[in-house]
């Protein structure tokens, strides 16, 4: 615990902003910087579902929230004004595959234009030591390799969602090099694989379908099932970015991209995600094939090489996905018996950072 006491201590009364802050990843981490004593504001949309995790957990009572889109900077730059933030966590993204092929121009005006923004008020306020952009592994050309992407591999999305992010890096680090050459802020980009966690409602993700159909007792129909994907509790990459920034703030030649992905035991398929959910719900859970005709393209095979964030921070992972799949059940159980979710998310904090 002796690191995880020395993080928390650097987060205490620091000013930290987190755009997308009413989505899960971003709730959970402001609940993380929460209870390490951080001055914590939020930006962002309304939660994006019904229900939501941030109103579960009243979240917005240990912190300060606005309710802004990040394609409006006038109000995003107010905001830099009052709060003076340090450090700045970037999680605002229109995030779903499926979503962006219905709404491509909102998602590149959300997902690059939504970076500009973010950006330049950073490039504007002098308050700011350091940068984390959060992205996706789905920005590499997906070449269907058997082999994880490394961060020096060609960046060229398929999808709108998927292009977009990968425009978002460009973004990134473009103003990297043009405008925080002299060291005033450290910039970064974190690519995570997925990620999956209690109080995720989300439509067109797997974890969530599975929760809406055993609620309902329903068989889970999963579309891709022999897909495979780097699936990892979503504490795995809050950690790694609160770890990221901490360490550029202090030393700015931790400054770069990474990838934040699970090991190599934690990439399955679809269907061996689903399967474990449903051993591990009990109840008689099932799932069932319901591959789609003339979907819109998704990649059947995708993962990370985590080797930089390995021998730069020594990073390992706390969960597997085994115990990842248990977390998910537990904290879903809790809300369905109107138990108290905010207690059982920072027991699970507690117990992640533990590890």
């Amino acid at each position: 615990m002796e690191g995880m006491e020395i993080m928390f201590d650097f987060y205490k009364n620091k000013k930290v902003l987190v755009t997308g802050h009413t989505g899960f990843k971003g709730t959970w981490l402001c609940r993380m910087l929460a209870n390490a004593g951080a001055e914590v504001v939020g930006y962002s949309l309304e939660p994006p579902t019904e229900p939501s995790i941030f109103e579960l957990c009243n979240q917005a009572e240990k912190m300060y929230s606005v309710i802004g889109d990040i394609r409006d900077i006038k109000k995003l730059d107010k905001m830099f004004s009052e709060f003076q933030p340090e450090i700045v966590f970037h999680l605002a993204a229109q995030p779903i595959v499926r979503e962006s092929y219905k709404e491509p121009r909102y998602t590149y005006e959300t997902n690059v234009m939504g970076t500009v923004n973010i950006l330049e008020c950073v490039r504007k306020h002098k308050c700011v030591r350091s940068f984390l952009n959060i992205t996706t592994d789905k920005v590499y050309e997906n070449k269907e390799w058997e082999w994880g992407y490394r961060e020096n591999e060609p960046l060229d999305g398929y999808d709108p969602y998927s292009n977009s992010k990968s425009c978002s890096e460009l973004v990134t680090h473009s103003y990297k090099k043009s405008f925080f050459y002299d060291g005033r802020c450290a910039i970064s980009t974190a690519r995570a694989g997925n990620v999956i966690g209690g109080g995720d409602f989300a439509n067109d993700r797997i974890i969530p379908d599975c929760i809406r159909a055993v609620e309902k007792g329903e068989n889970i129909a999963v579309r891709n099932p022999y897909s495979t994907r780097p699936y990892q509790h979503v504490l795995e990459p809050l950690y790694m970015y609160l770890t990221i920034a901490q360490k550029q703030y202090t030393n700015i030649e931790y400054a770069d991209c990474y990838n934040v992905g699970p090991d190599d035991c934690d990439c399955v398929t679809t269907g061996e995600l689903v399967s474990m959910f449903c051993n591990e719900w009990g109840n008689g859970a099932q799932w069932m094939n319901i591959s789609e005709e003339n979907a819109p393209h998704e990649a059947s095979f995708l993962k990370l090489d985590c080797s930089k964030i390995k021998s730069v921070f020594g990073w390992h992972a706390h969960w597997h996905i085994e115990e990842a799949i248990e977390k998910v059940v537990e904290w879903t159980k809790v809300y369905f018996s109107n138990g108290n979710v905010s207690e059982c998310m920072d027991r699970e904090i507690r117990e992640f950072l533990s590890k």
